[in-house]
Order: C-alpha cells, then structure tokens, then sequence
C-alpha cells in the first residue's frame, strides 16, 4: 500500500482509522510537496513514522524526479512472498499496489510519474478520482487508484482547518473567512518571517483582525467601488497563496504538539 500525505500536513492529511483499512498489508507512506514544507518540521514526523516501524519517502512531485528508490523498495518488500511461491513452485505474480489518501495530496500526481505519461485526472478540488482503476507502471508492477477517501466525520476543528486549508475537503465545509484567518493565526505563530514577506506584516491582533484584512485588501488590490476593501477577496487570496504554493516552507503539523491531541 502506498499512503499517501501532504508533507505540510503529516498527520491530518493521514486517513482516519488508516490501520483498520490497510490491515497487515505492508506500507510506504509517501509524502509529497517536499518542496513546499518546513523540511526541518517535516523531518521530525519522518522520523516519528519510520521509529514505529513504516517505511517512509519524501518526494517533490513538481520535478521529474527519479521515481527508481520507490519502485525499488516496492520489489524488496514483496520479494519474501516472491522467494515463498518461488519454493511453493508458483508462478511470480505482479506487485499489485494500492494507492489511498485523501483528497488532493498528490495521489494521481504520483501515479502521472510512475506511468511516465497522463494516465488519471488531475485537479485541484477534491474528489477528482471517482472510479477503482489498475494502472499498469511496468511489466511487474500495477497500481490500484482509488478516490480520495476522508472519514465522514471532522470533528477535531485543527485537522478540518488543516485539510480546507489544503482544499482537501469542499469549500463549503468550512466558511472561507474561517480557513484564511486560520492560515494567518499559524502564519503568525510559526512563520513570522513568511507572514512579513508575503503582506508586509509584523504581528497580527487576532482580537482586531479588520486592520490586517485591510493592510491585505489594499496591497493586492481587494477594492470595490468608494475604497472599501472586499474582505471575501482577501480570503480567497490568502487561502489560494497556500493551495497554489506561494505560501511554502511551511509545516502546520507540529510534532511537539502531537501528545497534546
């Protein structure tokens, strides 16, 4: 099994109950838009999957990377039940590998570099894969797409800003005001230098949001017709700067807080 998880967000890009779907299959969680992460952050989760035992990978989708480590790996964990039908005098068969995780993390991506050409859609609104297709990578491996699968219920408030945040679930989930002011609060908290970057500000007061909102509205040109700034176009701008990759080298997992949750 191939998991699939956005390096930003190494835990709630994760499947709910993931184990008890996967079973005892063996698994490589793959984490992509490596290029986009707080790659030190990052490294602290990759370790933490690695010490309870899973193999793990960090990939940057965007390049033509070399895809060989992946496929390589995949042949050394099925080689035991290759060497066992090889005794057993059975025919090798292919690796089938299935490919799960949420919406909008890389998974047909992922699949597009395998295969070498376009062979799923791609888009960036969740739910884009709706059908169980077998795709053919080489003459000894396929892999099973399967749509993006979230647990039905988000009831932990950090992991559903988290996932709007990456628009791994619809827009219509969480109000857009929500998400951008979430963006900002960890924008704040963690990535200070970025925040005064990308809209010229040094702290934010979260208790008078309306001076910041503004600050934005007028450097990009949120404005409607007497001057006033057009907050929705705010948010959008700052929720797309995270789903287009303006925002990077960020990582709002934080592995310090994963005893706190």
């Amino acid at each position: 099994v191939y998991e699939v998880v956005d390096a930003r967000m190494p835990m709630s890009s994760r499947i709910k109950d993931i184990n008890t779907i996967v079973g005892s299959k063996p698994r490589v969680i793959i984490m992509t838009k490596m290029d986009l992460c707080d790659i030190n952050e990052t490294n602290k989760w990759i370790k933490h999957y690695e010490k309870q035992g899973y193999k793990v990978m960090g990939l940057n989708l965007v390049r033509n990377i070399n895809l060989k480590p992946l496929i390589s790996l995949t042949n050394k964990i099925n080689q035991p039940l290759n060497e066992k039908r090889i005794k057993q005098g059975l025919k090798l068969r292919k690796t089938r590998v299935m490919i799960i995780g949420i919406p909008n993390v890389g998974k047909s991506t992922l699949i597009n570099r395998l295969v070498g050409r376009k062979a799923t859609k791609i888009g960036n609104k969740p739910g884009v894969t709706t059908s169980l297709d077998w795709i053919r990578i080489n003459n000894d491996l396929e892999l099973l797409d399967t749509p993006g699968i979230l647990w039905p219920k988000l009831d932990n408030k950090s992991v559903a800003l988290n996932l709007a945040s990456l628009t791994a679930i619809k827009e219509e989930v969480l109000p857009l005001d929500d998400v951008a002011i979430y963006i900002l609060k960890m924008l704040n908290k963690y990535y200070p230098e970025i925040l005064k970057e990308r809209y010229s500000i040094d702290e934010i007061d979260f208790d008078d949001i309306i001076p910041t909102l503004d600050a934005i509205g007028k450097k990009r040109g949120c404005l409607v017709k007497g001057g006033e700034v057009d907050y929705d176009k705010v948010f959008a701008i700052i929720v797309n700067d995270l789903k287009n990759g303006i925002i990077k080298n960020i990582t709002f997992d934080r592995y310090e807080e994963l005893n706190e949750n």
